[in-house]
């Protein structure tokens, strides 16, 4: 397990740091540079919502550790629109995590799109959330798919096939995700292998949220960890350049 440490505030921060550019490759003329999204010291800019998971800034991560019977709980920062995201992540075997994109927050208590006799509670997230997770689940559940976190409850690359796409990703060790939303097309890289490739025209824009997900009582804890959060937006506007070839 990830080294413990003691819970952070419940409401933190993410603006991303001015000036840190990351010398990953040349920046294509129809984006910004690429910036960190975590000064590797504090969680200044970033903010808590949904569970008690607790959230801390160790060793130029950011770390997060399950609160034993509580709902998801995911670290969110945006909103963001067209953009690439890469990040570094290491979690626990036996927990389910991923990132969020273009999501929001419910402002009410809301049924839930996919079964509207559950209610979501004013507060929690929702949308677009890249998994990570140790094994394959299902016919399309794996690293990298996308799964409609708190609305439509599905996987959202039906093409996927979960079992080959999950052998790109080592559990309990760093994997590299790359994320690229453009327009209404979204994709995802896992250690340099394609996995998603959709398109879904629900959210132009959003939040990016590290999720903590919940445990049953007994279990745990566990804890993931992000390091090297870096994003490019794209400028307004080349949402209708959505089929572009992607740039490496």
């Amino acid at each position: 397990m990830i080294d413990s440490f003691l819970a952070s505030r419940r409401s933190v921060g993410c603006v991303p740091l001015a000036g840190a550019l990351l010398m990953l490759s040349a920046s294509p003329s129809d984006s910004q540079e690429w910036r960190s999204l975590f000064d590797g010291e504090s969680l200044d800019g970033w903010e808590q919502v949904g569970g008690d998971a607790s959230y801390k800034a160790v060793d130029e991560m950011i770390v997060g550790r399950t609160s034993e019977g509580a709902p998801n709980a995911f670290l969110t920062c945006g909103p963001f629109a067209d953009f690439e995201l890469r990040f570094d992540v290491k979690c626990d075997p036996e927990l389910n995590s991923g990132v969020q994109i273009r999501s929001h927050v419910y402002d009410q208590d809301t049924p839930q799109e996919s079964n509207p006799n559950r209610i979501r509670d004013a507060g929690e997230l929702y949308g677009y959330q890249c998994e990570i997770r140790g094994e394959a689940t299902g016919e399309h559940g794996c690293s990298g798919n996308f799964w409609d976190e708190g609305r439509r409850t599905r996987w959202l690359d039906e093409s996927v096939d979960a079992d080959r796409k999950q052998k790109a990703y080592r559990p309990g060790e760093w994997n590299e995700f790359r994320i690229v939303a453009r327009g209404n097309r979204i994709r995802s890289f896992v250690n340099g292998a394609k996995v998603a490739d959709f398109t879904d025209d629900r959210d132009a824009s959003g939040l990016i949220g590290l999720q903590v997900h919940s445990i049953p009582a007994g279990a745990g804890p566990y804890e993931v960890a992000w390091r090297n959060l870096r994003i490019r937006e794209f400028e307004s506007g080349e949402s209708r350049g959505s089929h572009a070839p992607l740039q490496n």
